[in-house]
């Protein structure tokens, strides 16, 4: 009888060592298709965001020709108004500078009234 019931618990040990190597395997294959999972998503989003990017640039260049236009014509409109301004800078300048000269050296001191 006792070597029945050694018998017996080796069976039973033997069968838990076979469920322990089940439950293992079992964790092993989750915890691979976990990480494979997560590569996969990784690897969408990044095509995704990819793609996104793309979108994104060919949406700026299409609607920032009309900035570049404008912006030239500003440019153009602003390069004529600096000559422009300096034409009459220059035409002025002679006038402009004995007015000062005559303002600074000929000073008109005025007392302070009483308010």
């Amino acid at each position: 009888m006792s070597a029945q019931n050694s018998q017996g618990i080796q069976t039973l040990l033997d069968a838990e060592q076979k469920a322990a190597q089940i439950v293992q395997k079992a964790r092993e294959f989750r915890t691979k298709r976990v990480r494979e999972a997560r590569d996969e998503a990784r690897k969408e989003i990044d095509a995704y965001k990819a793609q996104k990017e793309a979108e994104f640039k060919a949406f700026e260049a299409e609607h920032s020709q009309g900035n570049k236009a404008a912006e030239e014509v500003a440019n153009k409109e602003a390069d004529v108004k600096i000559v422009e301004i300096k034409a009459a800078g220059k035409k002025s300048q002679a006038v402009v500078v004995k007015d000062l000269l005559a303002a600074v050296l000929n000073a008109n001191p005025v007392a302070p009234t009483k308010a």
